[in-house]
This record gives C-alpha cells, structure tokens and sequence, in this order.
C-alpha cells in the first residue's frame, strides 16, 4: 500500500449492529480506511450512533449518503432484501461497495447488481471474511497439495442458537432464513474446498414460520466429481456446530471454526503420512477484509468474493430452497 494515498473514505448505509465488529473496528487497524458517514433510517439513531463510535458526519437519508461527493465507498449491511437496490444506487453514485452476504435476496438480484458494478467501473465485493484469513489460505492449500489424495467429499456445517423471535432474520419479506444467514457462509465454503460449482441433490428444511427455514441440509454434486453436504441453522436441536471438513482418498481434513478463527479454532489432518493438529495466525478476519478491499479499490489486487462469485452463490441458494419446497428470498 502506497503510504501517501489518501484514505478511502467510507460511508455506512443503517446503524446496523455488525457494523462496529466489521468495519468501524477493523478501520482502526487499517490506516488506509476512514469511516466518514453514517445514515440510519431514523436519523436520531444515526447520530446517536456516529456519537458512539467516532463517525464524523450523519445523512438524514441513505440517498443523501449515497451521493456524498466525499465519500468513495459504501459498506451495505441493510436487511438482505435492500441489499440490491441500495448496492445499485450507490454504484450509481459512483462508489464502490462492500456489501453484507448474501449479496441480495436472490440470483436475478445478484445479477443485475454485478452487471452495475460492471457498467460504472466500480468494486463490488460481497462481505466474507473468513475467505481473508490465512486460515481460509491454508485450507485450500491442503486440498490442492496432494495431502489428502483425489478429493471426494466437503462438507460445511454452521448452526448456532439464534432466539430472537421477530428478528429480521426470520423475516420473508425481508429475505430472511437460516439458509440466507449462516447457511450461505456453508455454500459459499464447500464451493471454495471444492473448486467447482454443484448440483443441489436434496434439500430439507425445517420451519419457523411458513416460507422460513430456520435449518436447513443440502445435499450436492460437484461438475469434478466430489460430493458435498450442508447443514445450518438459527435454531435447532444443534445448537452449536461451526465446522468443515473435506475428505480425499488418502486422509482428512477437519477444521473447528472457519468462519470466525481469530476466536479460537484448529486444523486437524489424518492422512496417510500421519497425524497433525495446527492454527493458523492471523488478524481478525474483518481486518482482513478491510485491507483486501482497500487494496482492490487502489487497482493492487482483486477480490475472490466479487460480484460474480457472489451471483453464482445466489443460484446454489435458491436452487437449495427449490429442492426443499420452498420460494426463493425476493419473490
């Protein structure tokens, strides 16, 4: 990173609670990014908010935000079904956006927002994190290396105990499901072990209200053969498992936590050379992040969780709830 470069200013569409944990204290860390502006749908919120965490300037609107002649980026982390049209309206404006997964409330959505991202010039990359951690590095360098043999099988596996009934999460309207929430960070992992994308095979849901899956398991086929598995939830009688593993035709991997490592997490191998237990250091995995984007914005590098990417993750997701039995987010 160029040490004179000015600081890509950032601006927040909602006062939403993951912002601090993903962007505002992650900037702290990243010199190179400057939390600029907030904008909330109640603006009383928005100040209270920019008051907390340092923000220099609060919009009465998110199109106010959006159009703010200084500000270069946008970070999105609005409900899922405003993912698409507030994305849009930002690159519109100019900016470039680093917007929550999933990227929208469903492919079509997911399209249109990279053909935008596309027709402005401007960076757009779904929020990922883990995918930025050297742990995310490391995993695949095992299945590539040869370690486990032939891959045949990955598996993801992201269910923990979400009790707040009410909660956009478990919202249709707003693109809500456990499938949406935890369950497109195991799609967008098997896909990444796997290196291809899959077929959906079956799927099974379990309700919180009609059209809402708070668990779900899928079931896939890769284009090169290997198999795959999904589970996730916001609440069921798993209530707790954050894990993946991916299975060769000479050993194992198993790794305990992906999705957030810096928290505590480990890599074990049994293959046929033996036996190993690892972590893997690192910041962070929104720090991670924040420098990824900075350096894509700069023209430095580029960012595997793009637009493009994010859309073909859309199409696993709604292919998942057509096996299942149940709409599509956004329909």
């Amino acid at each position: 990173m160029n040490p004179s470069r000015t600081p890509l200013r950032i601006g927040v569409l909602g006062a939403a609670n993951i912002a601090p944990m993903a962007l505002i204290r992650p900037a702290r860390q990243v010199p190179e990014a400057h939390v600029a502006a907030v904008a909330a749908r109640d603006p009383s919120k928005a100040r209270r908010f920019a008051s907390r965490h340092g923000i220099p300037r609060v919009h009465d609107s998110y199109q106010q935000l959006v159009d703010d002649p200084e500000l270069d980026a946008i970070y999105n982390p609005l409900p899922n079904a405003l993912h698409c049209e507030w994305t849009i309206r930002a690159l519109e404006a100019g900016k470039h956006v680093l917007c929550e997964k999933p990227i929208a409330a469903n492919a079509d959505e997911g399209q249109r927002m990279a053909e935008a991202a596309e027709k402005h010039r401007r960076v757009l990359v779904e929020a990922f994190h883990y995918r930025y951690h050297p742990l995310a590095a490391r995993m695949k360098e095992v299945v590539e290396s040869g370690e486990l043999g032939a891959l045949r099988h990955v598996e993801a596996h992201l269910c923990i105990p979400f009790l707040k009934p009410g909660d956009i999460r478990f919202n249709y309207e707003l693109a809500g499901g456990a499938l949406m929430d935890t369950g497109c960070y195991t799609i967008n992992l098997v896909r990444f072990l796997a290196g291809s994308e899959p077929e959906v095979l079956s799927a099974r849901a379990r309700l919180a209200s009609p059209q809402v899956d708070r668990y779900m398991e899928a079931h896939f086929r890769f284009a090169n053969g290997v198999t795959g598995r999904i589970t996730c939830a916001l609440f069921s009688s798993v209530l707790m498992r954050v894990s993946a593993k991916a299975r060769g035709e000479q050993g194992e991997m198993r790794v305990l936590n992906p999705t957030v490592p810096q928290l505590y997490h480990h890599l074990r191998l049994n293959t046929t050379s033996g036996r190993s237990l690892e972590r893997v250091p690192g910041d962070a995995t929104y720090t991670h992040q924040l420098r990824a984007f900075v350096r894509t914005v700069a023209g430095d590098e580029s960012m595997p969780t793009d637009a493009w990417d994010a859309t073909a993750n859309m199409r696993v997701i709604d292919a998942v709830y057509e096996r299942a039995g149940l709409q599509r987010r956004g329909t």
